[in-house]
């Protein structure tokens, strides 16, 4: 069976209505990175930290899967499918894709600030001070903040040098380490790139570029491939 490795970013999500870093002149939600996506941050106020992810957990859990997560799925039915995400959210499970790493963590999610191995999931939509591991020490998103390791980038590495066919699909590949997946994958892989503004890669002339949103460029995608 066809090995296809789907590498989604921000546009996937903001056609469900999820805002991004990069609205607003990197602004989500009147904050600045730098002050509530940054270990630094956390240690000077854990408190803002906590009411900007509240914020984003709480229109994630109003947000629902697009048609085009619905499109990825249904790959499941022709294709072995992986999906490697840099988004936070829940909405390709919930679409159902059977096979989706996150890279950045799960919103949904929360791991105990000093011991790295206890996580949890987080089926409310706030995280508070005070809310503690079994050890007694505070929870903090599950989410890679700017400075922090991305545990995840050695078997998504691994996961795209297996892929026959790469979509890539609403992210700027501007993101590092994350963009690395990208250009991961074998000489003989086949890789499509879906954006309405599609950025200016270094290898362009080893992607088939489709000039649209995440859900008609889907659409023409599947197309071409299952004819």
């Amino acid at each position: 069976m066809t090995k296809i490795v789907v590498f989604s970013g921000a546009g996937m999500s903001a056609e469900s209505g999820l805002k991004t870093f990069r609205d607003n002149d990197g602004l989500w939600e009147n904050y600045k990175i730098e002050e509530v996506a940054t270990p630094k941050a956390w240690k000077a106020n854990p408190e803002r930290v906590l009411h900007f992810y509240n914020l984003r957990r709480r229109q994630l859990f109003k947000a629902q899967p697009n048609a085009a997560h619905y499109l990825i799925s249904k790959l499941e039915d022709l294709y072995d499918v992986t999906v490697i995400t840099q988004n936070i959210d829940d909405l390709h499970e919930r679409a159902g894709s059977s096979h989706v790493l996150h890279l950045h963590g799960e919103l949904k999610k929360v791991k105990s600030e000093k011991f790295e191995n206890l996580i949890y999931d987080w089926p409310k939509p706030d995280l508070n001070l005070g809310d503690l591991c079994e050890k007694g020490t505070q929870l903090r998103p599950l989410v890679v903040w700017f400075g922090e390791e991305v545990p995840m980038m050695s078997k998504a590495i691994k996961l795209a040098q297996q892929a026959e066919i790469l979509i890539v699909i609403g992210t700027s590949l501007n993101v590092y380490p994350a963009a690395n997946i990208a250009f991961s994958v074998h000489s003989d892989c086949t890789n499509y790139l879906i954006d309405p503004n599609p950025p200016e890669l270094k290898n362009a002339e080893n992607f088939t570029i489709i000039k649209a949103g995440a859900e008609e460029g889907l659409s023409i995608l599947l197309k071409k491939i299952m004819a």
